[in-house]
């Protein structure tokens, strides 16, 4: 082999394992994320429905108030902004929701909470100050839903969907904390 591939192949070498340590070491690509994450998925007839987000988990935290302050705009979950996905048009309190793909933020409060349906995507929630990156420029629907206080904790932040009495909705549920966004086709 002659000298020009052998040191091709050390710089090859050399720089595969520099990326080999950094992923292992600055990036922790082999531990598990703090905030996992995940998509909730709902079909029915030709309605589909997606919500994709990234879950924290309380660990003895004060949730609401403190970790997610009240009258602040939260990106609702944790890292990458949450999007919503409708394959069809939906109506949320009489306000029209245009087939698409939305990040969904929140506005927390003690006993109620503002709900935003955002068309801009965002690459993160925050920025570099870890203040939301949402543009209200953007805004399509914003609505109010009461604080349902729970009588057992929810430790990992969840977002679903109900159909179970025949009408919709959308749920995020953390801490002692549910709140339901009506869904109508």
């Amino acid at each position: 082999m002659n000298t020009f591939l052998k040191r091709i192949l050390i710089l090859l070498s050399i720089f595969t394992i520099g990326l080999f340590i950094y992923c292992i070491f600055v990036e922790n690509i082999f531990e598990p994320r703090l905030s996992p994450k995940d998509t909730v998925k709902f079909e029915l007839n030709d309605l589909e429905l997606k919500v994709f987000y990234n879950r924290p988990y309380k660990k003895g935290r004060e949730v609401f108030g403190a970790l997610v302050p009240y009258n602040e705009v939260w990106r609702t979950g944790a890292n990458e902004a949450t999007t919503f996905e409708t394959n069809q048009n939906l109506t949320i309190r009489g306000m029209q929701l245009p087939a698409g793909k939305y990040t969904l933020w929140t506005v927390p409060k003690d006993s109620i909470w503002t709900v935003i349906f955002n068309s801009k995507q965002y690459k993160w929630g925050v920025d570099k100050e870890m203040k939301p990156m949402w543009d209200p420029n953007y805004d399509v629907v914003d609505i109010e839903v009461p604080v349902n206080k729970l009588n057992s904790t929810v430790e990992q932040f969840t977002i679903a969907f109900d159909n179970s009495t025949d009408s919709l909705a959308l749920t995020l549920a953390w801490d002692d904390v549910k709140v339901t966004v009506p869904l109508k086709e």
